[in-house]
């Protein structure tokens, strides 16, 4: 009987695996798919000779994670390769937005579109070197952050106190026009904002812009050399080495609960698996709640309160075996490993307000990756493996375009959405299409079945918005890894901080576990070994 079992072998879960076999806990991994990583995979799909990663991509917040730093996963072989330049956005006019891998570099390309503008992108990142390393301390640890709010709350006072915490709650929109005169760097903000599912006129959104802003500029977009997946590989070499085990195609249907305290977990071959100590479930807060958990062990005010949980955005995808570069109008969008596509912050926020009213985007933000730009191995040399996603509704009410799409995403919906994300690329790279090899298409139903926490392909684990975090994540007034039953922790990005590739939720559950495990004395259930 293993001290610990982990539910699901995402990120998250591979991280608190890794941590209570770290501790000297032996631990099983039950993973559903037939692979690892959750939404940290790569493959040869679209082109056998093409790497391209199925879901994320990019991790700024993973090199910027002492939980990850703290795993040494170099030890396994894991390295990161990061492009010539972060961030690009082209404009219409045929300039481009640049975050540069430099902050003065930034701030020269900035000052061409508005005396001052340069400096104002320093202030913040001066900002952002004072609060930084205790933002990120807060953000990384169990709610609350004691110590870090202490450092946090001192340094704020320093910094400017209530100004500077009323600037970081401006939606994006309000942040950059109070920041910046030109375009460029209102741009960058808010692009950043929408890598979560907060639009220009949000709340926070313009703290959250600044952050991801600030990462980009202090950590780049890096990605793992030869794929996603080799993280995940170096997870689970690492956690292989520790003694634990990682079971793939285990898909967990039921939470074993006795005497209000969790024993173990029932799989859908069958198989019982007892754990001694914990289980910790690296999955979506309404998953754990109202599937893997038999009501009668929750509380009722926990069961309402999840009716109001909100998923974010649902997500559209396409990848590409490019076979050129993409021939973009703005040359330093070809040196960026991440390209954003709209027309301005207007664009960005007819965008969010066409899927606010529940209507498919005629002309779609588009969050485009350039990885043989970013890691050479990608793909053969002067080619181009390729990506992008937009968002959509979950519940589509109608059609902004001249596709009739109504959400069903059959065959015929999800090429014609393709080919609409396909002209919009065409718009800032005219021949783009002329330079597609072959394409993949995900749909919001296709993330799901091939990673359940993408539920109608959202990728946050719950909305980034204001009333679903901290405290209120994922639901009022819980914040932490711990759950009613004993001995259960949800370790998925639904638990704070929340969504991104940076183990948080997983260390914090893992933590939780190794306080609170002694062993149990119930008796363990009867158990025959899941098939690997």
């Amino acid at each position: 009987m293993p001290d610990a079992v982990v539910i699901g072998a995402g990120p998250n879960g591979l991280v608190a695996a890794n941590l209570l076999a770290s501790a000297g806990w032996s631990v099983e991994v039950l993973e559903a798919q037939p692979e690892p990583g959750g939404a940290v995979r790569s493959d040869r799909g679209v082109h056998p000779d093409y790497v391209n990663d199925l879901f994320s991509a990019f991790y700024p917040l993973a090199a910027a994670s002492p939980v990850l730093a703290g795993l040494e996963l170099q030890e396994e072989g894991l390295s990161w390769s990061r492009a010539p330049r972060v961030l690009a956005h082209p404009l219409a006019d045929g300039r481009c937005a640049v975050m540069e891998r430099g902050a003065k570099e930034t701030a020269a390309g900035l000052e061409s579109f508005a005396a001052g503008d340069g400096e104002s992108w320093l202030d913040l990142y001066g900002t952002w070197n004072r609060l930084g390393p205790d933002i990120l301390r807060a953000l990384f640890t169990p709610f609350p952050p004691v110590r870090s709010a202490v450092r946090l709350a001192a340094r704020l006072r320093a910094a400017g106190g209530l100004r500077l915490a009323r600037t970081l709650l401006l939606p994006v929109r309000r942040l950059g026009e109070e920041e910046f005169r030109g375009e460029a760097a209102r741009l960058l903000l808010a692009g950043n904002a929408l890598h979560a599912d907060l639009g220009p006129e949000a709340a926070g959104s313009g703290g959250f812009g600044w952050l991801m802003s600030m990462l980009g500029q202090t950590y780049g977009f890096p990605a793992p050399v030869g794929g996603a997946g080799a993280l995940t590989t170096a997870l689970v070499r690492r956690l292989e080495r520790h003694g634990g085990v990682v079971h793939c195609g285990q898909r967990v249907t039921e939470i074993v609960v006795r005497g209000g305290r969790a024993v173990g977990v029932r799989t859908a071959g069958g198989a019982s698996v007892s754990a001694s100590r914990a289980v910790l479930a690296d999955v979506s807060a309404p998953a754990l709640y109202g599937e893997l958990v038999d009501a009668r062990h929750l509380p009722d005010r926990l069961l309402s309160d999840l009716r109001r949980f909100q998923w974010d955005f649902a997500t559209f995808k396409v990848d590409w075996a490019l076979n050129g570069p993409v021939p973009w109008t703005a040359g330093e969008a070809a040196t960026a490993g991440t390209v954003h596509l709209a027309d301005g912050v207007d664009g960005l926020t007819r965008f969010a307000a066409q899927i606010a009213t529940g209507r498919v985007p005629d002309r779609p933000f588009l969050l485009l990756g350039q990885m043989t730009t970013t890691d050479a191995t990608r793909s053969p040399a002067g080619t181009e493996s390729a990506w992008a996603y937009t968002h959509v509704p979950h519940r589509v009410k109608g059609d902004a375009g001249d596709s009739d799409l109504t959400g069903r995403w059959d065959s015929r919906e999800q090429e014609a959405m393709a080919d609409r994300m396909e002209n919009e690329v065409e718009r800032w790279a005219p021949g783009f299409r002329s330079r597609i090899i072959s394409r993949r298409v995900l749909a919001p139903p296709t993330l799901q079945s091939m990673d359940a926490n993408l539920h109608g392909g959202a990728i946050n684990g719950g909305t980034a918005a204001a009333h679903q975090q901290l405290a209120f994540r994922p639901t009022p007034g819980t914040g932490r890894p711990e759950t009613p039953v004993k001995g259960l922790y949800l370790a998925s990005a639904s638990a704070h901080p929340g969504g991104g590739v940076h183990g948080a939720p997983g260390a914090n559950a893992a933590r939780a576990a190794l306080r609170g495990g002694s062993v149990s004395r119930l008796r363990p259930t009867s158990r025959r070994e899941p098939s690997t």
